[in-house]
């Protein structure tokens, strides 16, 4: 049995592994189509309102359904890149779980369906990061590199993201986030459905303790992927390391100074 476990583990992180790197490949063969950042142009074949690379802005205030869409999958594959690899210990304990209870004569779920559960809630958060740029870019907040034009709008992000750090509401997310054997514990459904709404509830978790710091993709630019990676290497510490709360605490207080110097210079 453990050796069937260990086995098991290594194709599912393995799987993992493969998801995150396709999804970092294709945002940085997107970001390389992107000589200079600049968005004011249309190269590659043409598409309504956006570059064939699925990066590029419209020239116009308006977008058209193919450039909504081609945002859409940018920041869904963006949450696979940022998110999979925070939730790999959450998803091979639910296997480790999972084939406990097989063993002792209970229904088994494809750890694939948990999976999708997770990504599920990320999906749908795309679609509302979705939104808020569309939102941002017909207010004209936003610059070629997809970053706010406002220091009013970065600093007030940084300090939104460096309050909420120290919420009530942020503490009970990374708890769920942070112990993977408590959640299942917990949560434990039996079937696939149950391992669906177990993949919905802890993407639930994870959403309600990062989405505001994804928010702050808009502070550096959305495709500035070396802030892309510090934001996902944050999360992964905040969740794993053994004093990953007080990390949070501390960033924190670095995200509101940050904010408020930020501001300061704007006036």
């Amino acid at each position: 049995m453990e050796a069937i476990l260990r086995k098991e583990r290594l194709i599912v992180g393995g799987c993992l592994a493969v998801m995150v790197l396709v999804a970092w490949w294709y945002l940085f063969h997107t970001r390389a189509r992107m000589p200079g950042m600049d968005m004011s142009g249309m190269r590659g074949m043409d598409m309504p309102g956006m570059d064939m690379s699925g990066m590029t802005m419209p020239e116009s205030q308006q977008w058209g359904l193919t450039a909504v869409l081609l945002l859409f999958l940018m920041w869904a594959v963006m949450m696979v890149a940022m998110m999979v690899p925070s939730a790999a210990p959450m998803v091979l304990t639910f296997l480790g779980v999972n084939r406990r209870r097989q063993s002792a004569g209970r229904q088994f779920a494809p750890v694939g369906i948990f999976v999708a559960g997770y990504l599920a809630v990320w999906t749908a958060y795309s679609a509302v990061a979705t939104l808020a740029q569309w939102g941002l870019h017909k207010a004209a907040l936003l610059s070629p590199a997809m970053a706010a034009t406002s220091p009013f709008l970065s600093g007030g992000l940084l300090i939104a993201a460096g309050i909420f750090q120290w919420t009530p509401l942020k503490h009970m997310c990374l708890k769920g986030c942070r112990s993977p054997l408590s959640f299942l514990m917990s949560e434990w459904r039996d079937g696939k459905a149950g391992a669906f709404i177990m993949g919905l509830r802890h993407g639930s978790y994870c959403v309600g303790c990062c989405w505001v710091l994804m928010a702050l993709l808009f502070v550096a630019g959305v495709m500035n992927l070396l802030w892309v990676a510090v934001i996902a290497l944050f999360v992964m510490a905040e969740k794993s390391l053994p004093r990953g709360e007080l990390l949070g605490h501390v960033a924190g207080v670095a995200l509101v100074a940050a904010g408020v110097g930020l501001i300061a210079q704007g006036w």
